[in-house]
């Protein structure tokens, strides 16, 4: 598994771009407001090392991953084999567009990072494990979610109107992304009223069991979390008050497991851990969680990455 170099996500945290391009539109006063007070935002990055072109190599890193998985799967999958899912023509055409939409996104990161005089990341060599199109899909899932994680944990770590602006459009993509694939799934659409944001090194320990290697000069200085997974491969769905026995190399001196989601109050919701037990599905959970061993359990709902142990392990409420 990859150490990532200083660009610090996904994923995957987070494309913007277009800082240089000149037709970028001016901002608007609210859009001002707003500026300022990701300005303010600017000693979490500061604290984790980061300047806006690493935020950007970081979100490329990803967009590099996102459309490497769309084009390997369409070239190992037919559409007939989507069709045989369920999909519609349309609907195949449409997941076909997802694939050239990530690839858009990669040109205009690479052309913004390029005007700033910095040498944008490379592509990597992954392993995203396509056995059929139906894991496939269920792949995109996964990636489209972390891709919106990314892009919302990443805005506030922007200084660059410009960049957050540009930011902001490519994550209503992915958003669109997001539900298209739920939609396709044949689950909720919007299964909550609120997507959920993750910080750099939680989108980017999603990522690295993909990436088997990266050129040099295009590794990031972040490093995952210890993977966390079901015990004896129990499926990552779960429903509300039901135990998840979930196991990891790290887990000794876990106390708690902590459940992030858009639709918790402060963000996350903790349950006790019992190594060899798991924990409990607290209630309130909706959609998509993502699930990390922790040291403790803040009463305001905010996950750090200091105390995180283990994760982030993606989980559906069923």
């Amino acid at each position: 598994m990859p150490s990532f170099m200083k660009t610090a996500a996904a994923v995957l945290a987070f494309a913007a771009a277009a800082t240089a391009l000149p037709a970028h539109p001016r901002l608007t006063r609210g859009q001002m407001k707003f500026y300022e007070y990701s300005k303010r935002q600017n000693a979490a990055a500061a604290a984790l090392g980061l300047t806006d072109i690493d935020i950007l190599q970081f979100a490329l890193t990803l967009e590099w991953l996102e459309t490497a998985f769309y084009q390997q799967g369409f070239a190992k999958f037919p559409a007939s084999d989507f069709l045989a899912l369920g999909l519609t023509q349309a609907q195949v055409n449409d997941l076909i567009s997802i694939g050239a939409s990530e690839q858009a996104h990669v040109g205009l990161l690479q052309g913004a990072i390029a005007q700033a005089g910095v040498k944008p990341v490379q592509p990597c060599t992954y392993n995203f494990g396509f056995t059929d199109a139906k894991g496939m899909v269920a792949t995109a899932a996964v990636l489209e979610n972390v891709g919106v994680s990314a892009y919302l944990g990443g805005a506030p770590l922007i200084a660059d109107g410009s960049i957050l602006g540009t930011a902001g459009s490519i994550l209503t993509q992915e958003a669109r992304h997001q539900t298209f694939i739920r939609v396709a799934s044949q689950v909720a659409a919007a299964p909550g009223a609120f997507d959920t944001s993750l910080s750099p090194k939680q989108v980017f320990s999603l990522a690295a069991p993909f990436i088997q290697s990266c050129p040099e000069g295009s590794n990031l200085i972040l490093t995952a979390f210890p993977t966390l997974t079901m015990a004896a491969g129990a499926p990552a769905a779960a429903a509300i008050g039901s135990t998840i026995n979930v196991e990891s190399q790290a887990a000794a001196g876990a106390q708690f497991c902590s459940f992030t989601n858009g639709n918790i109050v402060g963000g996350t919701a903790f349950s006790p851990f019992t190594q060899g037990t798991g924990c409990t599905v607290p209630q309130g959970l909706a959609g998509v969680v993502y699930v990390n061993l922790v040291t403790q359990a803040p009463l305001t709902g905010k996950i750090t990455d200091e105390i995180i142990m283990a994760g982030p392990m993606v989980m559906q409420i069923s």
